[in-house]
């Protein structure tokens, strides 16, 4: 790690960062649990653990006033006719934000509180997205190239999957007649109910 300024630029092709410290490949297998249609998730696993998504890190100390950034790749493509997406995670340190700056790639991103307020907005090249302290977010490919975006945040917040893994996001991104939709994620349930179920 430096300790001073420093510079890096971002391939105008390839959109990888001309330094970084770690590369993320998410592929289809680490999804499990994501998308609403279990049958086609399966069979398409059955076919090819592809490639969905993938992460270049400027990694900085874990340390208050330290912030992180890179790059995420989104291919295209949809699991039944739900639009390949990100992930998506909380923030470990809640009171932490981040931001997107689209630069390839059309989409939305998903984002949502632990009480179930929910937003989306277009990512598209030259788009900011500002992700407010305790918001999830998820990124959702709904074009037919790479989703690429910059996102830098503070370096000490930490990524929790937790929840989002038990039950995905309030809201899906499906292709309805060709065109992207958000609609309710029947799995999602608010704090009250799952506190019922738990017990």
């Amino acid at each position: 790690m430096q300790d001073k300024p420093f510079a890096a630029s971002i391939d105008s092709t390839s959109f990888v960062p001309s330094r970084y410290d770690k590369h993320i490949v998410r592929t289809l297998s680490s999804m499990h649990g994501q998308f609403f249609d279990t049958d086609a998730y399966e069979h398409a696993l059955h076919e090819e653990d592809r490639e969905l998504y993938e992460v270049y890190f400027l990694e900085r100390p874990n340390e208050i006033g330290e912030m992180a950034c890179g790059t995420s790749i989104l291919h295209p493509g949809k699991i039944g006719d739900e639009f390949c997406m990100t992930k998506g995670h909380f923030h470990s340190v809640m009171e932490t934000a981040e931001v997107y700056y689209g630069l390839d790639g059309e989409g939305m991103l998903l984002m949502e509180t632990p009480e179930g307020e929910w937003a989306a907005e277009e990512l598209r090249p030259g788009k900011i997205v500002y992700v407010p302290p305790r918001w999830a977010h998820r990124s959702v490919n709904t074009g037919d190239k790479d989703l690429v975006v910059f996102f830098v945040f503070p370096a000490h917040t930490g990524q929790n999957y937790g929840s989002i893994e038990e039950q995905g996001f309030r809201k899906l991104v499906l292709d309805r007649g060709g065109k992207a939709r958000i609609e309710d994620n029947p799995r999602w349930l608010p704090p009250e109910k799952r506190k019922r179920v738990e017990k």
